[in-house]
């Protein structure tokens, strides 16, 4: 009896911690939403008040005067080329790594590895001059290649773990039918790998869609080419000065919705693909 009792309570104190977590996440994010629809007097009176109408003017007003559409496109286009210029690098280098030996290969991977335990804001100051020195400051180009940089270490560390595990079988029979390295790697072993790859590939669309610092320091002048992080931080400023607070909530339902669309959307994939990682 009392083997069958510890189950329950810690299967219902870990039922219990999950719901508190849930509602820690859910309720701010519905508390969001709802401000988006309403007026200024209903934003900073009771909170749990419904709006009183469905103002789809907040919601222009943020895309049309607060510039969000532009700010939105231009992290597309950069999350897109960062992205996959990240998954292309990072996983190239993670195979070598993960299925060659060769001189100082441990060494770069743990360079690779270390690399995670760097924080951004240290590099701030050098990544700014280096980058005004090539003449990419103020472009998406140089954002781009920051963004490939800063995404390698992570990416390196979690799919050479994957390769690591996969059927050296396969290489060989690719290899004794004539198979190239690269045409091993693309069409063997990186389909392969598809599980790891949708799941590392979703972590940097996320983690770059958010990213603030970087843009802040290396897009600091042309507001045409800032990203989104950026857009909401400059409306949360005119909106303190305007005190126009639906449209700030607009616009950060107009930032939140995308990724929360695509975290849905690829839910089962990203389990899969970190629960493989984790057993192999």
């Amino acid at each position: 009896m009392r083997n069958q009792r510890k189950p329950n309570v810690f299967s219902g104190l870990s039922h219990l911690a999950l719901v508190i977590w849930a509602l820690l996440i859910i309720l701010p994010l519905l508390w969001t939403f709802l401000a988006a629809f309403k007026n200024n007097t209903e934003i900073f009176g009771d909170a749990l008040q419904l709006p009183g109408a469905l103002r789809w003017d907040n919601w222009a007003r943020a895309w049309d005067k607060a510039h969000v559409g532009t700010y939105m496109l231009n992290t597309v286009v950069v999350v897109f080329f960062g992205t996959a210029g990240t998954m292309l690098f990072g996983s190239m280098a993670a195979y070598v790594l993960a299925r060659y030996t060769f001189p100082g290969q441990r060494l770069i991977y743990l360079l690779f590895v270390a690399g995670m335990a760097f924080p951004v804001f240290l590099a701030i100051g050098p990544l700014f001059f280096i980058v005004k020195q090539f003449g990419l400051l103020d472009s998406h180009v140089g954002l781009v290649i920051v963004y490939i940089a800063y995404s390698l270490p992570f990416t390196v560390f979690f799919l050479a773990a994957f390769f690591r595990t996969l059927p050296e079988a396969v290489a060989e029979a690719a290899k004794i039918d004539g198979a190239s390295h690269t045409r091993t790697f693309f069409q063997v072993m990186l389909p392969m790998a598809r599980p790891g790859i949708i799941s590392i590939t979703i972590f940097n669309v996320l983690g770059q869609w958010n990213q603030y610092l970087l843009p802040l320091a290396l897009v600091p002048g042309d507001k045409e080419k800032w990203v989104i992080t950026q857009g909401i931080a400059d409306i949360s400023t005119i909106a303190g000065y305007e005190a126009d607070w639906p449209a700030l909530f607009a616009a950060l339902n107009l930032a939140i919705i995308p990724v929360l669309v695509i975290y849905i959307v690829f839910q089962r994939q990203i389990q899969s693909g970190l629960g493989a990682g984790a057993l192999k």
